[in-house]
């Protein structure tokens, strides 16, 4: 087997063909369906010419089109869509900045909009993003995002908000590690970080991201 060939043969690996499981309907032009990352992939032949493309991976309720590709055969259209789909994700990460809060590469407003369509963000979890990205730099105290999540307890307030981020993280496939040396709840450093303290007793507010405010304003 030539490299080439066995190349070609892995763009189909976990692939299968969606039938019509009535017999008597005419049948539609079959589609290949396969993953690459965290994308769903659909191809088939379509007005004459093979075409692919990624789609949110199941269970997501989403099903917007992320990226499409076309090829001489369905083997050249995969591999088309996987380079496109490869190199997006390569833009996205070298356009990410570091912020010098928490030592974290933030992801692109396009980047956390994108993940806040696909993740199942509790409705707490929505409420407490929502407010913070309309607090602005100012941020919001524990106390009071608890209080607007519906929580009664601050600590169970924060888990809820990091575990927010864990799902951001999850969907991006991003490193939560921080350069900060800080012991915020893993899974924070991905929505932003701690204000100034008012006090050396108290702790400072939560702000998020400018690129996540401007992703949930978008969203809302």
């Amino acid at each position: 087997m030539t490299r080439s060939s066995a190349a070609g043969r892995d763009l189909f690996k976990g692939m299968t063909r969606k039938k019509d499981k009535d017999p008597k309907k005419a049948a539609p032009p079959a589609i290949l369906v396969g993953e690459h990352g965290r994308y769903q992939i659909k191809s088939g032949r379509l007005a004459g010419e093979y075409v692919a493309r990624a789609f949110p991976k199941p269970p997501t309720k989403a099903r917007g089109l992320i990226a499409e590709a076309t090829g001489a055969t369905e083997e050249a259209a995969i591999a088309a869509l996987h380079e496109a789909i490869d190199a997006r994700e390569n833009r996205r990460t070298h356009e990410r900045r570091t912020d010098t809060h928490t030592g974290v590469a933030v992801p692109s407003t396009e980047e956390y909009g994108e993940a806040i369509r696909q993740i199942a963000l509790s409705q707490p979890q929505r409420a407490m993003l929502t407010a913070l990205s309309l607090a602005g730099e100012e941020g919001l105290d524990d106390a009071r995002m608890a209080r607007l999540a519906g929580y009664k307890s601050q600590t169970s307030a924060n888990r809820s908000f990091a575990g927010a981020g864990l799902l951001i993280a999850d969907y991006l496939s991003l490193d939560l590690t921080t350069g900060d040396g800080s012991h915020t709840p893993e899974g924070t450093s991905l929505l932003g970080f701690r204000g100034e303290a008012a006090s050396d007793e108290g702790t400072g507010n939560w702000v998020l991201y400018a690129e996540l405010r401007e992703a949930l304003r978008a969203s809302s």
